[in-house]
Formats: C-alpha cells, structure tokens, sequence
C-alpha cells in the first residue's frame, strides 16, 4: 500500500497521483475453471515524468501488460464504434487467426479476458480505475498461447452496448498484395509525342562545336602550300576541283532502297563501244559504293566482256548456270566471277565455239535471280539482236536503260530508231528514263557536230554522256580505270551518277 503524501499539490492529480488511494493494495485476476492469482501493484512516483501519458481522458488509464516471451502475436481490432485498439505484440512464431472468443469472468470492474483457441484460458486481467503502470503475471498462470488484455471502460463513460460489441473481435491478417506484372513496351520513332525527340536527332553536327572539330587536310596547290606554311593553323578549306570531285562521289555513292537494280547497255550495232561503256561504267559505280556491282555478259554471241578486266576466273555464265541449285552463299558465288581492282564482279559469256547458243532467256532468269541475292547493282552487256530471247527477259528486268551511239550519221540513226523500237514495244517509260551515251571510238575530231546530236536525244531521253576517245581503251586490251585519262574517267564518273540518280527516281523492276 503506498501512503498519502502529505506536500502533495493540486497540480500533482494531473500527474496520474492519487489523492485517495482507498484500500487498494492487490487486485484480483479471474479465470475461467482456475485458480485466482494475487499481483502486487506500485504506484508511481511523483518523479516518474517519463511515464506520464499525454494521451489519457477523462477517467482514463492506460497500463501495459506484459506476456510471457513464448506466446504468439496476435492482433484484436474492437469493431464497435469509439472503441480503443488494443495490440500486444511478442516475437513467436506463426500463429492462426483466433476463431473461437470465450466470455471471462468479470472480477474486479469490467474486464475482458480472451482465451486461446483450443479453449484453454491463457492469462487474465483485472484493473480499477486507477493509473497503473506495470502488471507482470506469472509463466506458470497458463499454457503458452495468444493472449490480449482488453482494458474495460469506467462504468459513467462506458455503455453497456459498446462493452457487448467489444466481445467479438475480429483477427486482421497482415497479406501482402501481389504486384502487377509490368508489360514492357516498345515505341517506333513515329509513335513519340511531337515535343519529345529521339536519339537519332543527337547528330555530330548538332553536338560538336565547328571551332573545336579538326578539319581534314585541304586538297589543291595553293590551299595545301598555305597550310603548310602556317604551321598547319590556317585551312582555306578544299580547292573547287577537289570539292567537285568529292560532290561526284557522293552522287553515286548514293544507297538504293529496295532491291537489285538492273541496267541493261543496248546497241542494235556492234562495234560503237557497248562493252568498253559497260565496263567504265561499271568500274566507276564500284569505285565510289560500298555495295557489290556485278557486271554480266549476256552476248549469245562470243561476248568479250571478261577480256577488259585484268584478272580472270576461267569460269563463264554457262558455269553459274550450272550450279545454280548448290550456291547457298557468296563464297559460292566468288569462285565463278571475275574481280577488278577497283571490286566489279565480271561474269563471262560462254566462248565454246561449238555451242551455238551460249545464253537464253531462262539462263539469263537464272543468273539473275542469283545476281539479284547478292549484288545492289546488275548491269548486262546486250548483244546486237534485239530481237532476241535474252533481250526479252533483260527488257523485262530493266530498271534504268543505257543506249550507246556511234558518232557517225548512221550509228546515231540506229540509236535513235532503238529508241523507237522500245517506245513501240511498251517500254516508253523507261526511254524517257534513259540515258544516251556518245562514245568517241576513233582518234581525231569527230566528223558529226556534237551539239546537233546532243541535242536531238535529249529530246527523247534523260540525259546524254560524251566519252571521249581514249587510247588506253582503243587497245582493246584489259581496262584499269586508275590509267585512263583524266576526261575519260570523269565522262564515266558522271554516267554512273546519272544512272544511280535514275534509279533513285523509279522503283525497283524486280521487287515487284
């Protein structure tokens, strides 16, 4: 029993210190079917300032109940309305929701004792209206299991209902809720909002400084002997010829989207330089792209394509057509095709004098759809019969036509009439398409007017190309594009960009 302390003041009830104690000195615990136990209670001191709690109303006051270390977590939400939550937690295992609520005995005041679920009382606890702090029951009071004190309500603030609903609790289960499954999406550069950029919009161009970029070496005399002289500080930048070479370069090396390209060279009259303009042609598209460039002699005839390059395979078109159905890859391929050094593949025509027809039109098919697997860029040196079957099937594949013309007054009236002959026989489109070469095939001033010829196929066609003569071509021997003169390469140069122009311009024949 703890006595009145006389130097007590009015503050002090505040505290939780009792004027009166009464006759309070041990409570008494029910329980269901058992023995009653006696726990002896301290009130608190005046110093215990740290135990005072802020939260109490009224009559109220909170006490902790301690639970024996073995007994399970429970957690018993009241579900009557103004009804105070009660939690006694302890480290155990695993335990199941309680089902099965069993009434206390109500000893002292209204207090509620839970039992465990088996029915097996577990603890019991009783307290007045008075502050408590601590209240310790023994281990031996009852089986270890899930337990919860329940305070009861002082008689004037509690009704009798409220105490009724307090009997059924209800056990909350802690569940942890199942994350959604995150889908991953992929966007296309057209599916951004408008205000938002993509990563190909990050560009050298817009990234690096101009002034802090290390520009190339200038190319030309004067440009080259300034910057050397200045210590390499003071870059005049390319000379015109020079900047006109490297914009030539850009115009063939231009991509092609879509499929093989084919680009026919037609002449109804041998002799005016249809496999020299083939080959030139040719060696200019491979020198200046990055993709394969195939060249195929389609001649019925003895074709002399293969013999105007330096190297030669010793295999011919009849080789690739025979072993059309084992080629799986290019290696395949290589061993049939004859390569320069400037990287154009050259298919030969088959020179069995005893064959009488060494190409056809569904060899040609054949070639070509291999051709087409591997090359960017077909080209075909015709024979003279336009007339033929090869001719048919090369007409057919054509995206881009090239004519050749003598410059002589009957070898430009045959080129002329060929034209005719395609606009007649359902190729207009690709005459007004096409491009007129005039090739020089003889030393010396030409005879015709250049001008008047020139300007009658530009009448009918794209374009038209001057190749001037060129001894080195004249020989008749193999071609290396590095020795032809100067003219004669930049003639060629800017036949193949005009070809690589028009076929950037139409759609691919094959493809569809």
């Amino acid at each position: 029993m703890t006595p009145d302390r006389p130097d007590h003041t009015p503050e002090e009830s505040e505290n939780g210190v009792l004027s009166d104690t009464g006759s309070l000195e041990t409570a008494g615990f029910g329980i269901l079917n058992g023995a009653t136990a006696q726990v002896s209670v301290e009130m608190p001191s005046g110093s215990d300032d740290d135990l005072v709690d802020d939260d109490v109303i009224g009559d109220e006051v909170p006490f902790v109940v301690e639970i024996p270390a073995d007994t399970a977590q429970a957690e018993i939400v009241e579900t009557a309305a103004g009804a105070e939550d009660w939690t006694v937690e302890d480290e155990a295992a695993d335990w199941e929701p309680i089902e099965d609520i069993a009434d206390a005995d109500e000893v002292f005041e209204e207090t509620e004792v839970i039992a465990a679920p088996d029915g097996t009382p577990a603890a019991a606890a009783s307290a007045p209206a008075s502050s408590f702090d601590d209240i310790t029951a023994p281990a031996a009071a009852a089986p270890a299991a899930a337990a919860t004190a329940v305070p009861a309500p002082a008689p004037a603030t509690r009704p009798a209902a409220q105490s009724e609903a307090a009997d059924r609790p209800q056990a909350v289960e802690r569940a942890g809720y199942p994350r959604p499954d995150v889908t991953l999406t992929s966007k296309r550069l057209g599916e951004f909002e408008a205000d938002r950029e993509t990563a190909d919009l990050l560009t050298a161009d817009r990234l690096l400084d101009p002034h802090h970029i290390v520009r190339s070496e200038p190319e030309g005399y004067w440009q080259h002997l300034v910057y050397s002289i200045s210590g390499r500080r003071i870059n005049l930048g390319d000379g015109k010829r020079a900047r006109a070479r490297k914009e030539l370069d850009r115009r063939i090396a231009a991509p092609l989207a879509g499929g093989a390209r084919f680009v026919p060279v037609v002449s109804r009259k041998g002799g005016v330089g249809k496999t020299t303009v083939t080959t030139l042609l040719g060696m200019a598209l491979a020198d200046a792209r990055d993709d394969r460039v195939i060249a195929v002699d389609a001649n019925p005839d003895r074709g002399t394509l293969a013999e105007r390059i330096a190297r030669s395979s010793g295999k011919t078109v009849r080789d690739l057509v025979r072993i059309r159905g084992e080629v799986v890859g290019f290696n395949d391929l290589s061993g049939i095709v004859a390569r320069d050094e400037t990287r154009l593949d050259v298919v030969a025509s088959d020179s069995d004098p005893r064959v009488s027809e060494a190409f056809s039109d569904s060899d040609y098919r054949d070639v070509a759809g291999l051709a087409a697997h591997y090359y960017s860029i077909v080209l075909t040196d015709t024979g003279t019969g336009i007339v033929h079957s090869v001719m048919e099937a090369t007409l057919e594949l054509a995206d881009q036509l090239v004519i050749v013309a003598g410059l002589s007054v009957d070898e430009a009236r045959l080129a002329s009439e060929t034209l005719t002959w395609l606009e007649t026989n359902g190729h207009a489109a690709k005459v007004r398409n096409a491009i007129v070469v005039l090739n020089n095939s003889r030393p010396g001033t030409p005879l015709v007017q250049l001008e008047e010829l020139e300007s009658h196929f530009r009448t009918r066609v794209r374009g038209v190309v001057r190749m001037p003569y060129d001894a080195h071509i004249a020989a008749g021997s193999a071609i290396v594009f590095r020795d032809l003169h100067p003219e004669t390469r930049l003639a060629a140069r800017e036949l193949a960009a005009s070809v690589v122009e028009g076929l950037r311009s139409v759609p691919s024949a094959s493809a569809a």
